[in-house]
């Protein structure tokens, strides 16, 4: 035989290995089923390392140890946890908002047991699964009613269809925005049946634009709050308040999307004021829409507020029970939203709050704390240090801001990039993922979003 037949013949059978005591707790654990299959897929391989390298893996003298590796892989969640060290609190492929304690609770009850989501228990028939959270958003913003779907993208495109579809909307071109994942405003126009009409330039537009392109195919004005950039200079933009008043002389609708959306004034903190739906609605909008898991530091929705007749030829709408919310948002919302009704205790439980008024000398104590350990750990290879840093709002939530705060920096003593990505890596390949990022030659680990000291202390050791 030759030396490949004679290590094929080495190879363990399935029956035999699954008789094996070193087995008995794999099959247990994990099933007969994905052990069987874990095990030929190992086998096959084998072969293959056989055929290329004439010999018999590393692994093969514990096919037991390999086995509980590969199928503990494969359970590992899509969806781990990591310490967002990046800088961006509202981090979008992070998973944006951190949820409030209240808002955990109320999703695992919701999820353990049957409730009311669509069910009166007044007279024992049908509800509406809005109509809880569209009351305490309605006493929240004042608005006569409200509708909650999936996310704002959906929101935008539910308002559009439901408001303006075969008719024209009338849109800035200081506003046409694109957000994340090439979601344009003038494409979900198309996508809602709408005609875009343009008024204005990049830079400046005047009520006398809007006044001059509405005509009898005008169904709707629309605002688009631009959180995602910024221009500066020579500007002019209309106010909602003047928009929503001339909506009113001309008998049409005004909608306005807010996507970040906060319920309250940033500014009492030191954080830059954003627009809040309480004070459109107040100004005369006809709807608002704007974000759940966003500055509101709620769960991935999309929320609408406006007038009763709007948003009911909303509810109505064919595409709202595509877009609608499932029971676990719905419940992390009202839970969220209730947090609103007691604005003393705001910042101390929803995180999105805490981790933005976080003080620069709060997070330069941390960083001076967190020092010596990881200069033991890569002091060898980098030049650690702590430095002062800018952090961001949000990738898409007020990109141009910056909070002060600090950050760990590793500069490679050698001075290759090669060095600073191996570090990036060894980071991200730990039990618990540390995400930074890199700039100027050099891997900052900003603190802001750090609040379990302890946990990534450990992680760092192992």
């Amino acid at each position: 035989m030759t030396t490949a037949q004679t290590l094929f013949s080495h190879l363990p059978a399935t029956d035999r290995l699954l008789r094996d005591a070193a087995f008995t707790a794999l099959l247990a654990e994990f099933g007969h089923t994905r052990v069987v299959a874990t095990l030929r897929s190992l086998q096959n391989e084998a072969r293959e390392h056989i055929r290329e390298a004439n010999k018999l893996p590393d692994w093969s003298e514990d096919w037991a140890k390999k086995t509980r590796e590969e199928l503990e892989a494969s359970q590992r969640s899509a969806l781990l946890p990591v310490f967002n060290l990046t800088g961006t609190v509202l981090h979008t492929n992070l998973g944006r908002a951190l949820q409030a304690e209240a808002a955990i609770e109320a999703v695992s009850e919701a999820m353990r047991s049957a409730v009311t989501l669509e069910y009166s228990l007044d007279d024992a028939g049908r509800g509406h699964r809005d109509r809880a959270i569209a009351d305490l958003l309605c006493e929240l913003t004042g608005a006569e009613d409200a509708c909650i779907v999936n996310n704002n993208a959906a929101a935008v495109l539910l308002m559009l269809a439901a408001s303006a579809n075969g008719g024209e909307v009338v849109v800035s071109r200081g506003e046409l925005v694109e957000i994340g994942g090439a979601f344009r405003i003038p494409d979900v126009m198309r996508q809602a049946g709408c005609t875009l009409v343009e008024v204005g330039t990049t830079n400046r537009t005047h009520l006398k634009d809007y006044r001059a392109a509405a005509g009898e195919n005008t169904a709707l004005l629309m605002k688009v709050h631009t959180s995602n950039y910024h221009i500066e200079g020579f500007t002019k933009a209309v106010s909602e308040a003047e928009l929503a008043a001339l909506g009113n002389e001309l008998n049409l609708p005004v909608v306005a999307d807010l996507g970040s959306g906060s319920l309250v004034d940033l500014s009492q903190w030191g954080l830059p004021p954003e627009p809040m739906p309480q004070q459109l609605i107040a100004d005369g909008v006809s709807l608002v829409s704007f974000s759940g898991d966003k500055l509101l530091g709620g769960p991935q929705a999309g929320i609408i507020v406006g007038k009763k007749a709007l948003i009911e030829r909303i509810q109505s709408h064919p595409l709202k029970r595509a877009l609608r919310a499932d029971k676990m948002t719905l419940a992390a919302l009202e839970a969220t939203l209730r947090l609103y009704q007691h604005p003393e205790t705001l910042v101390e439980r929803l995180p999105t709050l805490r981790l933005l008024t976080r003080s620069a000398e709060d997070i330069h104590q941390q960083a001076t704390r967190l020092l010596p350990v990881f200069e033991q750990r890569f002091g060898e290879r980098f030049n650690v240090r702590v430095e002062a840093c800018l952090s961001q709002i949000g990738s898409g939530s007020l990109p141009v801001d910056r909070l002060p705060g600090a950050a760990l920096t590793f500069a490679p003593k050698d001075g290759r990039g090669s060095t600073l990505a191996s570090l990036t890596q060894t980071l991200r390949t730990l039990e618990r993922p540390v995400i930074g990022r890199i700039a100027d030659g050099r891997l900052w680990l900003d603190l802001r979003c750090l609040e379990n000291e302890a946990l990534l202390l450990e992680g760092i050791a192992k």
